[in-house]
């Protein structure tokens, strides 16, 4: 490379280094996996991380990735305040229960149901960050236990219990009651002598 056109790669690689350096990576934090029970509502948790200060430009994108890996699907966006979905399987069953002054982008999604299994993005952009990790929550959605299972598991652990009373009882009056007659058999024998 000649003089000339290695100053000139010196020249365009410095005049991008800025550029490149003010589009800081965003870090996106969220918990792994979510269980929550069918019916209940489930706060998702999203913190972020930036290089930046906060910009009026901050924007948070929610999607949904089901289990079956169909297409995915808006959950909520935020760009100055929050906006539902217009429409789809969370329309009305989200609410932004984030701080962005706190870094916090946070979700609560309402009467979960088994339908909702899957995997849920949470993506941030704080320009200049305007790259950086996308968080991933997976949400299981578990059946509530019913009344009679409780009510068996009860008696069952119950029972065991008690059985467990009755036993050690009768353990405990066979040896008292064996130790007496050792007892009495060996007065008896005393008294002979």
């Amino acid at each position: 490379m000649s003089g000339r056109a290695w100053a000139g790669a010196v020249l365009v690689l410095g005049a991008q280094l800025p550029a490149l350096w003010l589009a800081a990576a965003v870090e996106v934090y969220t918990s792994e996996e979510v269980v929550a029970v069918n019916g209940t509502n489930q706060r998702l948790k999203c913190t972020f991380s930036s290089s930046s200060p906060l910009s009026p430009q901050l924007s948070v994108t929610w999607n949904f990735q089901p289990e079956d890996l169909s297409s995915h699907e808006p959950v909520f966006y935020y760009l100055k305040e929050p906006y539902n979905p217009p429409s789809g399987r969370f329309k009305d069953r989200v609410t932004w229960d984030g701080n962005v002054e706190r870094n916090d982008v946070s979700i609560i999604i309402w009467n979960l149901q088994p339908t909702d299994n899957g995997t849920f993005t949470c993506q941030v952009t704080n320009w200049p960050d305007v790259y950086g990790s996308i968080g991933e929550v997976r949400l299981r959605v578990v059946q509530k236990v019913s009344f009679s299972e409780i009510h068996f598991l009860a008696v069952a652990i119950g029972s065991a219990s008690v059985l467990m009373i009755i036993v050690v009882i009768v353990v405990v009056i066979c040896r008292q009651r064996r130790q007496k007659a050792q007892q009495k058999r060996a007065e008896v024998s005393g008294t002979e002598l």
